[in-house]
């Protein structure tokens, strides 16, 4: 019989296991509190399992391409008066088995090989793996951390690295894993940038309702809307991280060229999902759910970031997202991954070492800091905030 080689596509060879695969397995076999991958450990509200219900008796055949027309309406809709303009349905969205497919869509869509995209760090991972996947080469400017917890950008560095390749900067605001949600004066930065290049702007807004200070589009800035695709889903802001809808949102000769790529990626969306996804945003427009999901996470931040404060651990408390970033040379460890793998055996809680966000190169400023997320249950919190007071 013979062995089967030499198999694997360029492409992927730069691939590893998902770091959130890695340590969410250690979390299992070990019985530690999983404070690593983000996804809440509690249920949504009633009204988005009611929304489910009442979708498997609607209908159950192919959507349309760019999505049900429900979900396109209930969309634009809701983004008009937060981008400040009015949204055609049919034009300005499509519909993508969640943000993770919008995303790789717009990189299919835009990057050729050797087009170049900028990726600030920390990073979310799916971001050069997309750019890589399409032929593309990432470009990382890393944010730097101050004594008041805020990260920031360095201009200078921004600039030095576009050029002529440059096809797209991405930025995720709020940002995982900092929990950076970008002010004005850096997003108009960004757009002149952008603007000067000739560059598209990706905008991961997932976490756009989960922001302790005030969040804005960067779609919404002078001069950015003509080269921007806005990015979110129902995930993260309805705790239904499982049902992959998401969309993305643009000028129409973008979405047209997004959907050339969508089509050959799932073809269409789960219409059943779509349903209760536009019945939900529907519901959550019409109540005050929006302040109740911002409330509820602010105090799960505080309630980690208390508990983290009391230990020789330093947190950095985010402006947005569900994700607290700690700086732990104190306690002297190698790096960040040799104090996430012993973590689980000496503490009993699973964290993410952030050095799988930041590019080779840049690998060592990560070297003293760890990634917790508070999307968990009060009870989930307060057991790791004994075990982290107890074991450090």
């Amino acid at each position: 019989m013979t062995t089967l080689s030499n198999f694997k596509a360029k492409r992927i060879s730069s691939f590893g296991e998902t770091v959130f695969a890695t340590y969410s397995r250690l979390a299992k076999e070990l019985g530690a509190v999983n404070l690593g991958q983000g996804f809440p450990d509690f249920d949504p509200p009633q009204f988005a399992l009611d929304a489910l219900v009442n979708a498997a008796k609607g209908y159950q055949q192919y959507a349309p391409l760019y999505g049900m027309p429900e979900l396109l309406e209930a969309v634009s809709s809701k983004m008009s008066g937060r981008l400040g303009r009015e949204l055609e349905p049919t034009q300005n969205v499509l519909v993508t088995v969640g943000a993770t497919e919008a995303l790789y869509a717009s990189i299919q869509a835009i990057v050729d090989p050797g087009d170049e995209v900028i990726l600030f760090e920390p990073f979310y991972d799916a971001y050069p793996a997309d750019t890589i996947m399409a032929g593309g080469t990432p470009r990382f400017v890393p944010l730097h951390p101050q004594a008041d917890g805020t990260w920031q950008v360095d201009f200078d560095e921004l600039e030095q690295v576009f050029n002529n390749k440059t096809k797209a900067i991405i930025i995720n605001n709020p940002q995982n894993p900092t929990g950076k949600v970008f002010s004005i004066e850096e997003l108009d930065k960004i757009v002149a940038l952008a603007t000067t290049y000739n560059a598209i702007i990706i905008s991961d807004e997932v976490y756009e309702h989960i922001a302790y200070e005030a969040h804005t589009s960067i779609a919404t800035r002078p001069g950015a809307w003509e080269r921007t695709i806005t990015i979110s889903s129902v995930g993260k802001t309805f705790s239904v991280t499982g049902w992959k809808i998401g969309w993305a949102i643009a000028p129409k000769e973008i979405i047209d060229a997004l959907c050339m790529a969508h089509q050959w990626i799932p073809f269409v969306v789960a219409s059943p999902l779509q349903q209760a996804s536009a019945q939900m945003i529907i519901e959550a427009e019409n109540n005050d759910y929006y302040s109740e999901l911002q409330n509820m996470y602010q105090a799960k931040r505080d309630l980690l970031f208390s508990a983290l404060e009391k230990t020789p651990l330093k947190p950095l408390k985010p402006q947005g997202a569900y994700y607290i970033i700690a700086d732990s040379s104190e306690l002297d460890y190698k790096d960040d991954v040799a104090l996430c793998l012993d973590f689980p055996k000496r503490v009993g809680v699973v964290g993410i070492p952030p050095s799988a966000f930041y590019s080779t190169e840049h690998k060592k400023l990560a070297k003293n800091l760890v990634r917790f997320t508070f999307c968990k249950t009060d009870e989930a919190l307060n057991d790791a905030a004994t075990r982290l007071k107890e074991n450090l």
